[in-house]
């Protein structure tokens, strides 16, 4: 990892900060993009080094997205690894979620990946890079009251695996990332049905994997050149088994592990209840 180029996107807090200080700490040449350039700037005092590029980046702005990269390519001269991870999160019912919701959560999350590896894609080819997207569990699987999010997760993984098998003889690595519940604050600025935020997390995120743990299994699936990580074994690794040999039971064990969460807008439709 020593001397690569990396850029990391919603790289201010979660995962992103996370993967920001485990590379740093492997000696790659950072360049990060958020929303809230105060936070970059304070990641990148407590780091101290001089190699940590930052740019004011919403992704579901295309202009912010070409941006980042031609900056990136302006500082650095290249690209190594472009690690898409800004995202936001959702909780409600479909029937009852404003349709801007949907449309928000697929404009950064998917179209932020998108843009980002539109404008990324011909250095990290020239390089024989890596392109990698941190995805999810719902991903894999439609978690309900997470529709937008889901959909989004999805469209990321069949985009990134198109693009995988585009460039099957150029050299370039594609690694698509799903991790567990993970402790951070996506849960907290999660969207509910009318588009404001959820404010509370309605999970224990004290047993949750940690964002540095996530970080440093990511990293190492980069260096190995991995297509796919899964993390966690029951909510990861057994879950996406069930969906591909028991899926009709995994819808019902799916939908009575998300009814528990405090506040579930899961409702018994059918029974009207």
């Amino acid at each position: 990892m020593n001397g690569k180029v990396v850029i990391i996107t919603g790289a201010s807090s979660g995962i992103g900060r996370a993967l920001a200080k485990e590379l740093f700490s492997r000696g790659v040449k950072l360049s990060l993009g958020a929303r809230r350039l105060d936070k970059l700037e304070a990641l990148k005092t407590e780091l101290g080094g001089p190699d940590i590029l930052l740019t004011t980046t919403d992704v579901s702005n295309e202009l912010d997205c070409k941006k980042l990269i031609s900056s990136t390519l302006d500082a650095y001269g290249r690209i190594d690894i472009l690690i898409n991870n800004a995202g936001i999160s959702m909780r409600a019912l479909f029937i009852e979620m404003d349709l801007e919701v949907l449309h928000r959560v697929m404009d950064v999350n998917f179209y932020g990946t998108v843009y980002c590896t539109k404008y990324a894609l011909p250095s990290l080819v020239e390089s024989k890079g890596s392109l990698v997207g941190i995805i999810s569990i719902a991903g894999y699987i439609g978690l309900p009251g997470r529709s937008a999010y889901s959909a989004s997760k999805f469209a990321i993984r069949g985009f990134l695996d198109t693009i995988r098998i585009e460039h099957l003889n150029s050299g370039l690595h594609v690694l698509i990332a799903a991790p567990g519940f993970t402790a951070s604050d996506v849960r907290k600025v999660a969207l509910t049905a009318d588009g404001t935020l959820q404010g509370d997390t309605p999970r224990n995120e004290e047993s949750m994997m940690s964002a540095e743990v996530c970080a440093y299994k990511i990293v190492e699936a980069i260096r190995k050149r991995k297509r796919s990580l899964t993390l966690t074994f029951l909510e990861g690794k057994f879950t996406v088994f069930l969906g591909k040999f028991l899926p009709a039971l995994l819808d019902k064990l799916t939908y009575n592990h998300m009814a528990k969460e405090p506040n579930s807008p899961i409702k018994s439709i059918d029974s009207g209840k």
